[in-house]
């Protein structure tokens, strides 16, 4: 059975994104109009500055429950003798969803979300 490039991004988008909510939130305030620039540009530092390891946290235990989410209901890998003798898949969808989750959160944050405040004038 393979694991499909659908699937790893139904594993990994959530986790992504909660992770980088810490910056993600001050855009979404200032394009839903809830605020002005200068509260998400202080909104964005606090949250950044202060909280960033809670959200990363909380992003990576996500992506733990949602990999155990598939091999559970997606593969049946149910039962730790199971796991044992599947541990080769195992290991490999963990990996994959390791690696994509990372790169995923980089691009998402640093590039995406970066972006995106710049040209809302949030952070310069």
């Amino acid at each position: 059975m393979k694991t499909s490039i659908k699937s790893i991004l139904k594993i990994t988008g959530i986790p992504v994104i909660v992770a980088s909510l810490c910056c993600l939130t001050p855009v979404i305030i200032v394009l839903s109009g809830l605020g002005s620039v200068s509260f998400a540009a202080s909104l964005a530092d606090t949250l950044y500055g202060t909280y960033k390891w809670i959200f990363r946290i909380v992003g990576l235990m996500l992506l733990i429950l949602s990999v155990i989410w598939y091999l559970r209901r997606e593969k049946g890998i149910c039962t730790i003798d199971e796991a044992k003798r599947r541990r080769n898949e195992v290991l490999n969808v963990v990996g994959v969803a390791l690696t994509v989750g990372a790169i995923g959160y980089f691009v998402w944050l640093y590039v995406v979300v970066e972006y995106a405040g710049k040209w809302l004038s949030i952070w310069k």
